[in-house]
């Protein structure tokens, strides 16, 4: 039975107990409900299972069960179509929660989707047929509150939910724009306020950096503020989830004792981003929407945190996308297609959340950069100790960070308490591993004192007494039975309780083995005692061997399933009864001495999430050094030169994504760029030539040096960039609204306007979204502005060959060209070789492309005509193609026109037969003057 059956037999009867008035009131109900809008899940939360109706059954008939043969209509015939139902009523469908949790993750993290549980008012589980519902837990893709516990209770959250608040002030002609964001996860509360252009850069490079996930900006529904109009269609341009809130709710009114209360500081009146007027009304916002101040267990537990934009580079979401920085769905599931995906061989989720930080982050710094790369040299450099550091200590590290929220909430346990004792055992073999590396590396050794070992060592002090308190309350014996107990010498009634549960389990295993004796079984592989979930303690057969208790009234049988059949007996089942009353009275004596337990342990949260954060970055430097030491050709080390002060020489530089896919051999390049020589390059070539990866690996190479990571070159030398902005692709975004034209010149706007003399441009294919003529005048226009007033590294990849005559009027463009040989007969063929050399190519090949993707010949031949009648070739198109002199075009258009004359004469009013004889006949007395006239064979062989 296939899953999505399994899945509706259970639950699918529960639709059927309602009678037609029920639906039809159902139906209504849903028909009523506030409108649903776009990004929207809604569920029913019905006790074991959920429902969905309308739009919502329709999405998880399709991307759940890949079927709908699961829906089921409510309320059919009963009422006139609306929009939620057709002609066969409310499209139904009912999902378990196993596979509802995955879905609701997925709209969340994945598909930047809002979700909806609806939940009964009576608490009945919503299955009475009068059950009234109401609106009981909503999350977003940057508020997952109140379905974290639900959705994240045993899943990696891999990827902070960041939300941010943004309000514009205009004064005199100057935009200021105040933010506020809050990470939940790291309990960290954030402000900047910065001036701000017409295209909001500064904005787009804050939500790339931040990975913010959701947005709050003032309500607008007519889109009648043109600024908040802009915000908005840029933030949803870098995959941002938008959220409308009222204006009141940016009002600075309580804002100064909310955070007060937030940060548990008596003193934060004082703070100077108090004095961030616009900054503090979209803190208030922030605030509001995420309710934390109704949150009480996490008042205190919030740091502040100014955000100064210039400390990283600044990315934008073009170039987030140009680079392949994060996981993209449409490119599949090759998680190496993403330069993310490449570098994460992370052994923890806290490790995997900020390497995604640290992608959107590069360092601008140099010594923090010179810094990071020393520690990945000496990982690098001792593979043993890094494969040890990975595979067996850092693999033991728990999310700390959720185990803090866990105590926070008072919902941890003893298992939590564990875990981080096991944790801390751990931490001293990590140092040991870490003192390893340095003795073997004297130059660097102090920075993993500096920024590592000592560090750890101080946890390792301040935790020696929670390890102390671990051990002298909970049975650690225990542990290998997946037993989360404390030590019964705790209290007189928990030994009392203790011992009497271990003489019950020695009478059930001395059953046990009496009626295996006396029903000749193997007690290890015949009859087994379980605690079944139903039964409690019980005997199970196979369905052979069931014939021994047939017809015998000592056992008592109690079902048959697949795995066999169960029985028990009187003293079996007496001893069950007793085991399960005494485990209720021993849970419920020792629950009191748990939470004093749990409770002392929360007490160490802020030691935690300090380590939590040393684990982090310890498991992104290991992977890091890791990936660099397993590539197909190792990485390299990068020499890192300060901001403005030098050049690009990477020699043998390679795509870190696109070598590592099956059956690609790559073809490295060197790239050169000197300041005053050739600091702007111009790429010319055959499409599928390579133009794009060569332009695109530079930029890639640069962000991991910035990265402090090495990179996929043989060697590399490059400056600090301030920033990396890149135009390429095609980028539709019309369902915004937006033309594909429109969108390339919203993104090269923002390049004119945001590239400094120290950033690293790449733009690809500019101009090919209107007409060949206004597209070569913005070619043209753009990149001699680049090239002249802003005089930064740019890499121009471009079919338009005229383009490259702007190297003979400045002095520091260089043409490249990636080469292709043309050849095979009439020069039909082509060979790629993806090298890149200097000069420049005058041909794009794209018609030979076109052959290549099997066009049919017809197609392709006239394709090549057009181009030579519309292309001005001036005196040769080629060595070996000729431009014809007008006097044999006109002698062979009158040939042509004489021959047709002819057979019209002959031919006329003859039968078919007869005029095709007369066709072969002129055709033979034409063949040595056809032959003669070279613009005839040129037409005959294009044919």
């Amino acid at each position: 039975m296939p899953m999505y059956d399994k899945e509706l037999s259970a639950a699918k009867p529960q639709f059927e107990q309602m009678d037609r008035d029920t639906e039809e009131r159902f139906v209504r109900f849903v028909e009523r409900m506030p409108v649903h809008s776009e990004g929207l899940v809604r569920l029913f939360d019905r006790g074991e299972y959920f429902s969905a109706h309308g739009a919502d059954a329709l999405l998880i008939a399709d991307q759940v069960y890949k079927t709908t043969n699961v829906l089921k209509y409510l309320g059919a015939g009963s009422s006139k179509p609306s929009s939620s139902t057709s002609a066969r009523g409310l499209p139904s469908v009912t999902i378990s929660m196993t596979l509802a949790k995955a879905f609701l993750r997925d709209c969340l993290t994945t598909k930047q989707m809002r979700v909806e549980i609806w939940e009964p008012e009576d608490g009945t589980a919503g299955r009475k047929n009068n059950t009234r519902w109401h609106s009981g837990k909503v999350a977003s893709p940057g508020n997952l509150s109140q379905l974290e516990d639900l959705l994240f209770a045993h899943e990696d959250l891999l990827a902070n939910a960041v939300s941010m608040a943004v309000r514009v002030a205009i004064k005199d002609g100057q935009r200021t724009v105040g933010a506020a964001f809050v990470d939940v996860q790291e309990k960290t509360i954030g402000v900047a306020q910065y001036a701000e252009d017409e295209n909001y850069g500064n904005t787009e490079s804050l939500v790339i950096q931040l990975g913010i996930k959701e947005c709050i900006l003032q309500a607008d529904e007519k889109r009648a503020d043109h600024e908040l109009s802009k915000l908005r269609t840029l933030i949803e341009r870098c995959g941002v989830i938008v959220t409308d809130r009222k204006s009141s709710e940016f009002q600075t009114g309580s804002v100064q004792q909310d955070l007060t209360r937030l940060l548990d500081d008596s003193h934060a009146a004082n703070l100077p981003e108090f004095d961030l007027k616009t900054a503090m009304m979209s803190l208030a916002a922030i605030i509001n929407y995420l309710s934390l101040m109704s949150d009480t267990p996490m008042h205190g537990q919030f740091r502040l945190h100014h955000h100064d934009l210039s400390q990283y580079m600044k990315l934008d979401a073009s170039a987030l996308k140009a680079l392949n920085l994060m996981p993209n769905a449409e490119l599949g599931g090759n998680k190496n297609m993403s330069l993310y995906g490449l570098l994460n061989r992370c052994k923890t989720s806290q490790g995997q959340r900020l390497l995604g930080r640290w992608l959107k982050q590069p360092l601008v710094n140099l010594h923090s950069i010179l810094e990071r790369q020393n520690v990945v040299e000496m990982f690098v450099n001792d593979g043993n100790t890094r494969r040890t550091l990975q595979e067996e200590h850092l693999r033991k590290m728990p999310d700390f960070h959720r185990i803090c929220k866990r105590f926070h909430r008072s919902i941890a346990g003893l298992e939590d308490v564990v875990r981080v004792y096991q944790a801390v055992q751990t931490l001293p073999r990590i140092v040991e591993c870490l003192n390893l590396v340095k003795e073997d590396n004297p130059e660097h050794g102090h920075i993993l004192d500096d920024v590592y070992v000592n560090a750890l060592n101080e946890n390792i002090e301040l935790l020696e007494k929670y390890s102390e308190m671990v051990e002298s309350t909970i049975d650690l014996d225990e542990l290998q039975g997946h037993n989360f107990v404390l030590l019964p010498t705790l209290d007189n009634d928990l030994q009392n309780f203790r011992d009497q549960l271990i003489d019950v389990r020695d009478q059930l295993d001395g059953e046990h083995r009496r009626v295996g004796e006396e029903l000749g079984l193997d007690i290890d592989k015949k009859l087994h005692l379980e605690n079944h979930q139903v039964y409690k303690y019980s005997f199970r057969i196979t369905k052979a061997e069931a014939g021994l208790i047939r017809g015998k009234k000592k056992y008592i049988d109690l079902a048959t399933q697949k795995s066999g059949t169960i029985f028990t007996t009187t003293l079996l089942k007496n001893l069950s009864e007793d085991y399960a009353r005494l485990q209720e009275e021993y849970e419920k004596k020792q629950r009191h001495l748990v939470k004093e337990v749990v409770s002392i342990a929360s007490s160490y949260t802020p030691v935690l999430e300090k380590l939590d954060d040393l684990i982090a970055a310890l498991d992104v430097i290991v992977s890091f050094a890791h990936v660099s030491a397993n590539a197909p050709v190792p990485y390299a080390k990068p020499v890192v030169k300060e901001r403005g002060s030098g050049d690009i020489v990477v020699r043998g530089a390679r795509h870190p994504c696109l070598e590592v896919q099956d059956d690609i051999e790559f073809i490295a390049n060197d790239h050169e760029m000197i300041k005053g020589t050739s600091e702007f390059h111009i790429l010319t070539g055959p499409n599928m030539g390579g133009k794009s990866t060569y332009i695109r690996q530079i930029g890639v190479i640069a962000l991991m040096a910035q990265l402090g990571c090495f990179v996929p070159a043989d060697s590399a030398e490059l400056p600090v960039f301030d920033c990396i902005l890149a135009r390429v692709g095609a980028g539709d975004s019309q369902l915004k609204g937006v033309s594909t034209f429109m969108a390339e010149m919203l993104e090269t706007a923002t390049i004119l306007r945001s590239a400094t003399r120290d950033s690293l441009i790449i733009i690809d294919e500019l101009g090919r979204g209107t007409s060949t003529y206004d597209g070569f005048g913005l070619a043209w226009a753009i990149s001699e502005h680049i090239a002249t007033n802003i005089r930064c590294f740019c890499l121009f990849a471009t079919h338009f060959h005229e383009l490259t005559t702007l190297a003979d009027q400045l002095a520091w463009v260089k043409n490249l060209q990636v080469r292709a040989e043309v050849h095979g007969e009439l020069e039909r063929q082509i060979t790629l070789l993806y090298q890149v050399v200097d000069g420049h190519s005058d041909q794009s090949f794209g018609i030979h492309v076109a052959e290549l993707a099997r066009f049919p010949d017809t197609v392709v031949k006239l394709a090549k005509r057009k181009a030579e009648e519309l292309e001005d070739f001036g005196e040769t198109t080629s060595e070996s193609a000729p431009k014809l002199p007008k006097t044999d075009v006109d002698e062979g258009t009158a040939l042509v026109r004489s021959f047709l004359d002819e057979w019209r004469s002959r031919a006329e009013g003859g039968t078919e037969e007869e005029q095709l004889k007369a066709l072969h006949s002129i055709a033979d007395e034409y063949k040595s003057k056809f032959a003669d006239n070279t613009w005839i064979q040129s037409v005959l062989a294009a044919l």
